[in-house]
Order: structure tokens, then C-alpha cells, then sequence
């Protein structure tokens, strides 16, 4: 499979799998920021609202199950952000899943009991401890969780990206 690089001067490549929700608020965030982003995501560009547009830089994986371009996002990110409001659930259960078994450093922001500049100190302490050159972030899709768009888009648009 083809590796992402970063040539960005500050900050993490952001990459995600596409979905509606965390994933492309993450996307959207990194456009906003101006950092570089990526990510694999399903043949077809598949999401749950139709074809991922052609405007985010996401590469298709030759199948089109979801849980094939989560587990390829763990591996070729240094570090994994999952972002919920509740306990993980469903594909991001499976995120968090995927970076302990290959080893992956992941942390995962509960906005249920963390408010934002909270979350975003913790993200920057995390990020502190380790390089980053790919940040794969993950979280819940916006179908069952609506606030979370929000949540993580304010969240990286918040954080002081450290130069790496």
C-alpha cells in the first residue's frame, strides 16, 4: 500500500477514513488549518451519505469494507485521536481495537465529560510525548451522533499545532 508523507512546516498530516462525522470534520479542519490531509477510505469512496467528493485527498483501498481502511488509517498514522460523546462504539471500538493491537498510540477524547479546551490541552500534552508526523482521527458518524462534527472540527481548529 502507498504511504502518506507530510511536507507541511507545523503540524500532522490529519488523515481519516471519510465517514460523515469525526472523520471529515477532521478533513475539514485540516483544509481550515491549511495542513496536509489523507487518509484511505472504501472503494468507491464510500460513506454513509454517498461517494466521499473528489475534493478531499483520500486514496480508495481496493475493497470496499469499512473495517479494511480503518485498520490500514492505524497503520500508517504514527498516532490515532477517537473522539466520541459516550463510550466507543461500533467502527471507533474497532479503531481503538486496531491501534492496541498493532501497538499504535491512541487517545480518545469523551466530550461527555470533556469540554473543549480541556480536550484540546490533553490532545497537545498527548501529542508532546511522541513525533506525529500522520494523525489518524477518528470517531463517531454523523448519523448516530450529530454534535460530533462540531465537536471535533472546534477541537483541531483549537489545538496549538507545535512545529515537528
Amino acid at each position: 500500500m502507498q504511504q502518506f508523507h507530510s511536507a507541511k512546516a507545523y503540524g500532522p498530516m490529519i488523515i481519516s477514513g471519510g465517514q460523515t462525522g469525526a472523520d471529515q470534520a477532521a478533513l475539514d479542519a485540516a483544509i481550515a488549518l491549511g495542513l496536509p490531509h489523507g487518509g484511505w477510505l472504501p472503494k468507491g469512496r464510500k460513506t454513509e451519505a454517498g461517494p466521499l467528493p473528489q475534493h478531499y485527498n483520500l486514496k480508495e483501498m481496493p475493497s470496499n469494507r469499512y473495517r479494511d481502511r480503518t485498520e490500514q488509517n492505524v497503520l500508517v498514522a504514527d498516532a490515532t485521536l477517537i473522539c466520541s460523546f459516550g463510550p466507543l462504539t461500533g467502527g471507533s471500538a474497532l479503531t481503538e481495537a486496531f491501534a492496541i493491537r498493532h501497538d499504535r498510540p491512541f487517545l480518545h477524547i469523551n466530550f461527555a465529560c470533556t469540554d473543549q479546551q480541556q480536550a484540546a490541552q490533553l490532545v497537545e500534552r498527548w501529542l508532546a510525548t511522541f513525533t506525529c508526523r500522520i494523525l489518524n482521527v477518528a470517531g463517531s458518524r454523523a448519523s448516530s451522533e450529530p454534535r460530533i462534527y462540531p465537536a471535533v472540527f472546534a477541537l483541531l481548529t483549537t489545538i496549538r499545532w507545535s512545529r515537528q
